[in-house]
């Protein structure tokens, strides 16, 4: 029996996507991430300095942190306090890796950029909306710097965008929800840059195994999204 998907996308079909820029007021960079009914706001923080290691070598850092509001699902969870699960963490460093690989940091100079990503509402795809939001929240704070005169040149060197494909019943679907993540065989977070070159790709096989030409098939699929995602971003900036 071929799965039918809950919303009646077809298997290529992306949820609608939006950014809703300058969302916030005090953040160098922020916007409201749709994607689907995932929201994710994203915000970047512009500190003087650098973590102890890099100072004084005349370059700059990024990290990221991620957090799910108490009632961002349906039943309310526990705020994460000092002791972090080991989900938020692996997925704030995943970020954190994901727009890293955007930047020059010797032309950013001594600046840390922070990226807080904090799910308001979750629908599955919670670690993907926030790389793909946060870059926009990142592009914004680096032409802050610009227009201020900060930078000469921007050390933006590439785009980035990431999305979530999954195995049920051996048919490969793009950008799942809530109702088909839970029932995945096979799971797959994909990150990817302007060039579609890969950043990070995250999978497991949830119940069985899957084979390379899956992968493949996973991999073919997963660029029809981000293709769209970058040209998102880029309508955007228009």
């Amino acid at each position: 029996m071929v799965w039918q998907r809950p919303d009646g996308r077809q298997s290529n079909q992306l949820r609608p996507v939006s950014f809703e820029r300058q969302f916030t007021r005090f953040a160098a960079g922020s916007v409201l991430a749709r994607c689907g009914d995932t929201q994710v706001l994203c915000t970047a923080t512009i500190q003087p300095k650098v973590p102890r290691f890099l100072e004084g070598k005349g370059q700059g850092w990024l990290t990221a942190e991620y957090r799910m509001l108490p009632t961002a699902t349906l039943e309310r969870q526990e705020r994460e306090f000092m002791r972090l699960s080991g989900r938020t963490q692996e997925i704030q460093r995943l970020v954190g890796r994901s727009l890293r690989s955007t930047l020059d940091m010797t032309a950013l100079g001594e600046r840390t950029i922070i990226i807080d990503t904090d799910v308001l509402q979750a629908d599955a795809g919670t670690r993907t909306t926030a790389i793909t939001g946060g870059y926009v929240a990142l592009q914004d704070a680096i032409q802050k710097l610009l227009d201020a005169g900060e930078l000469k040149r921007s050390p933006l060197i590439h785009q980035v965008a990431a999305i979530s494909i999954g195995l049920i019943q051996d048919e490969a679907l793009l950008d799942l929800n809530y109702e088909e993540d839970v029932k995945a065989d096979t799971d797959f977070n994909v990150v990817m840059n302007e060039k579609l070159e890969l950043i990070e790709l995250q999978g497991t096989a949830e119940a069985g195994a899957f084979s390379r030409a899956q992968l493949n098939q996973i991999l073919d699929l997963a660029e029809v999204g981000i293709r769209q995602l970058l040209e998102l971003q880029r309508q955007i900036f228009a």
